[in-house]
């Protein structure tokens, strides 16, 4: 397989993230994720009004996803461009039976730590994979993360995922499942998975900042068995993060 392509820096870093009922969820994260890119890559702060531009494009939309793309430009602040879409209900949180499919690509060094626009060897590779999502792994082996998501799996009631080492998206919601995780007294293990390892794992799951947790029911065709209990658990536990106890009628009838 030839080297995966670099990604084109000029084309910007950007942010995804749910709103539920006119609120953009775990936007200060967000936004200070998107603000640590642009320093990192750019030496170029994030734009001052980026947070109001993000609430009031937010508070139209009763459940959908918010985008902020920052571009750089030559001796002046960043570009920002904000854009929103409604989402299919079924997407947010979904039913654990459906489940994803993943397909190992192999990706020197991983994807890095930042969202990048150019999604150039991703879309090449997930172009023919009907439906299926790319699984990015290292040149040995070393799983990562998912196209659209950070991973964990199951053994034993342990929670498993890849450490954030320079070659993954430290993910929200990756934060806020250990956050979950943890504050239940659940013990999580950051380190190195192989393919192999999610295929024999009890479980395996996605977490992603629309979707929420995402079961997955196979590995490069390697169907997983039928238990579902932590992240059904993880799920709900995330869920009420997201919409609060006290969350308005419409905001808990917008998410299934």
């Amino acid at each position: 397989m030839p080297p995966a392509p670099h990604p084109d820096r000029e084309q910007g870093v950007f942010e995804t993230l749910l709103v539920v009922s006119g609120r953009p969820v775990e936007l200060d994260a967000h936004l200070e994720r998107l603000s640590g890119s642009l320093r990192t890559l750019y030496d170029s702060g994030l734009p001052a009004d980026a947070r109001r531009l993000a609430l009031d494009r937010g508070r139209r939309i009763r459940l959908g996803r918010l985008r902020l793309t920052a571009t750089p430009r030559q001796g002046k602040p960043p570009g920002l461009e904000v854009a929103t879409a409604e989402v299919d209900a079924a997407l947010v949180f979904p039913d654990p039976e459906r489940g994803a499919e993943l397909r190992s690509l192999a990706v020197e060094g991983g994807l890095g730590a930042h969202k990048w626009v150019d999604r150039r060897p991703l879309d090449r590779a997930e172009a023919g994979a009907s439906g299926a999502v790319s699984l990015v792994t290292d040149r040995d082996g070393t799983v990562l993360e998912a196209s659209r998501a950070n991973v964990f799996a199951v053994r034993g009631g342990v929670l498993l995922t890849p450490p954030v080492d320079g070659r993954i998206i430290a993910g929200i919601t990756r934060r806020a499942v250990i956050e979950i995780a943890r504050a239940a007294g659940r013990e999580l293990r950051e380190g190195r998975l192989s393919v192999a390892d999610l295929q024999g794992a009890e479980e395996v799951f996605l977490t992603n900042s629309v979707r929420g947790v995402e079961a997955v029911r196979s590995v490069d065709g390697r169907d997983l068995g039928r238990e579902r209990a932590v992240t059904v658990e993880i799920a709900a536990d995330l869920r009420r993060r997201w919409l609060g106890r006290g969350a308005p009628a419409a905001a808990a009838a917008a998410v299934p």
